[in-house]
């Protein structure tokens, strides 16, 4: 991936030098909180990786179906105080911000070309535990988006687990967590996300699994939207990112971690979609780059 042809977006807080440390000592963060909780691509990740390394109910861990408290507390909704915003000097924290930015110059076009406004987010590098709008954010829930206070947080660990244990290394793997995370933003701006908090009152817990999958699908599309359109300015792509992609999408997907956590799937419990679903989702914003095509609450078949 050519990343370097990217602005570097100066909405990054490194907070890495002051985290707490966290259940696996360094992960990533990165999804999208709702009713709550912030669940996203990472949250499920290690839930289901520590359910298998360990032997311990994934569920359990996440504390996601029936109600429970899950991974960010309801009652730790306190937004932490202001961080002044630094690029990071590092290569991963460039590349990081790098990524960033591309998504930046993706969505202000986007946005603009709709009569509205793009509010960036910002980006918060940390290591262990770190403080969020959401509750304490940890190493162990992944890559995860908080609503509260339109941040992505993301312990760089994550990308280590990414490689190692999920098979998904590369560097444009990488990005689409990124650009995954802020597609939750995206749905945030677009009032997707408040529409899910009031759905998650009236609906049962498996008519609110099948519509998160809906949702964390629509996220993959828009990741692959900003392929599309950042390629096209700044020719980011090179030959084997689009396959490493679509190997991190099938990584991740429901039916590949219950199969490797628990040995059999339970289509009732997706709340992400099926390896298949999320590189289907994915290509379709990579090969249309259009937001109308990403309507997956609409569409009769996923």
């Amino acid at each position: 991936m050519k990343w370097e042809n990217n602005r570097q977006s100066d909405q990054v807080e490194d907070r890495r030098s002051s985290s707490g440390g966290g259940m696996f000592g360094g992960g990533a963060g990165g999804g999208r909180r709702v009713g709550g909780r912030s669940v996203g691509l990472g949250t499920i990740v290690i839930a289901l990786l520590a359910g298998w390394i360990f032997g311990i109910n994934p569920m359990t861990i996440l504390g996601l179906l029936g109600g429970g408290g899950g991974l960010l507390s309801t009652q730790e909704q306190t937004a932490p105080a202001p961080v002044r915003a630094e690029k990071p000097s590092d290569p991963m924290g460039q590349f990081v911000a790098a990524v960033l930015g591309g998504t930046e110059d993706v969505w202000t076009a986007q946005f603009q070309q709709a009569g509205a406004q793009y509010q960036k987010p910002r980006l918060v590098l940390f290591r262990g535990a770190t403080p969020t709008a959401c509750g304490t954010g940890q190493s162990a829930m992944g890559p995860f988006y908080c609503p509260g206070d339109q941040k992505v947080y993301i312990d760089l660990g994550f990308y280590e687990t990414l490689r190692s244990q999920l098979g998904a290394p590369g560097d444009f793997a990488q990005a689409y967590v990124i650009a995954h995370e802020v597609g939750h933003h995206v749905q945030n701006l677009m009032g997707v996300t408040d529409q899910m908090e009031q759905a998650r009152r009236r609906v049962s817990e498996r008519e609110y699994n099948a519509l998160s999958v809906r949702l964390e699908l629509q996220a993959d599309c828009f990741a692959g939207i900003w392929a599309h359109h950042n390629h096209k300015t700044n020719n980011i792509i090179e030959p084997g990112d689009i396959d490493e992609a679509l190997n991190a999408a099938a990584a991740i997907g429901d039916d590949a971690l219950q199969r490797k956590s628990q040995g059999q799937i339970v289509p009732d419990s997706f709340t992400h979609g099926t390896s298949e679903q999320r590189q289907r989702w994915f290509r379709k914003g990579l090969e249309t780059g259009s937001v109308k095509a990403c309507d997956t609450f609409n569409a009769r078949s996923l």
